[in-house]
């Protein structure tokens, strides 16, 4: 149990303290109070090197995130807290060779996300959480897209994967494939904790043009840990009771979805990572996005005292992203 000073630190009751007063040395002790990462890991020289963009607050690196991955566990830096938003599956070309979510099957499209967020492990504290955003789609096996409708049109390109004939058995016309929750469970089958599966609700989402199903008008940010014991704060995000406590956040949050970026028309907004980054980093934690896209996380943990790091395999949204964090440093001094 916790105790809490108002609007203060966690402060731990007094069952997490010795006689004399000081902390027991616990797992949940050691997990509220991480070590900070070290500036001089953040600007290390070989990162610096690495990077597309680097002040003293921010990273951004251009290139596949398993590579950029490796560096950064080869270079001993590890995160507080990853908030990210992989590519859907078949819904954008983003005409970049070996990007993600393009795959034939569905199945190779999770095997890749699995792999790639198993090398987050290593850079993300023991202490640290995850939060994904992911959306689910159809199976089509209609071919390429033939409708007028422009709003259908800009959701299209060409011949998509789901578009093709399928399997017959998961890929088969019609079927809702529920990657999401595929994508958790094969996560839970790699060691990963699932905290929550919370439900981003759109109040105005695009209509499907459908007329045998309900419309889609939600998303997934699936909270993820390596260990039992984590450092969370709920102060910053809670709600009030009628007492004042703090109560915890809900598992549904009502969001309108961003209207997209100048370069990146999948953006999300800053209040869809605020609960994920406000919650689950300390005090000059480090907050990453390995897959960066307009800078979102990047912007929101900055504006809020934290250091970020960002990754895209992308050079346009690199560019997009050091624009703004070029314009935040330069407000900063």
């Amino acid at each position: 149990m916790l105790d809490r000073a108002t609007h203060g630190p966690l402060v731990p009751s007094s069952a997490s303290r010795l006689p004399n007063g000081q902390l027991k040395d616990t797992p949940a002790n050691r997990a509220l109070h991480p070590v900070e990462t070290p500036q001089s890991v953040f600007e290390s020289e070989v990162l610096r090197e690495h990077a597309y963009y680097s002040d003293n607050r921010s990273l951004v690196f251009n290139g596949d995130v398993s590579k950029v991955l490796q560096v950064l566990a080869n270079e001993g830096l590890q995160v507080d807290c990853i908030v990210t938003s992989p590519p859907f599956y078949g819904q954008r070309d983003y005409g970049v060779d070996g990007q993600i979510g393009l795959e034939p099957h569905p199945q190779e499209f999770v095997d890749s996300l699995v792999e790639v967020f198993e090398l987050c492990r290593p850079v993300l504290k023991d202490s640290g959480s995850m939060w994904v955003n992911l959306g689910d789609t159809y199976w089509s096996g209609k071919g390429a897209h033939k409708s007028n409708e422009a709003k259908q049109g800009a959701r299209r390109f060409g011949v998509r994967p789901q578009d093709l004939g399928g399997d017959g058995l998961w890929a088969r016309p019609k079927q809702l494939l529920l990657i999401p929750h595929r994508f958790a469970i094969a996560m839970q089958d790699a060691g990963w904790l699932i905290r929550n599966d919370n439900v981003w609700v759109k109040p105005n989402p695009i209509p499907d043009q459908v007329r045998d199903r309900s419309s889609i008008s939600h998303e997934y940010v699936f909270h993820m840990t390596k260990e039992r014991w984590y450092y969370y704060d709920r102060e910053p995000v809670g709600r009030r009771s009628a007492t004042g406590r703090t109560l915890p956040p809900l598992d549904t949050w009502v969001l309108r979805p961003s209207r997209g970026s100048k370069k990146h028309k999948a953006s999300f907004s800053e209040e869809l990572v605020r609960i994920p980054v406000l919650a689950t980093t300390p005090a000059n934690g480090v907050v990453l996005d390995p897959f960066g896209g307009s800078g979102t996380t990047l912007r929101f943990a900055r504006k809020n005292g934290f250091r970020s790091l960002g990754i895209d395999l992308n050079a346009d949204y690199c560019e997009e992203m050091a624009d703004s964090l070029r314009g935040m440093a330069d407000l900063e001094d």
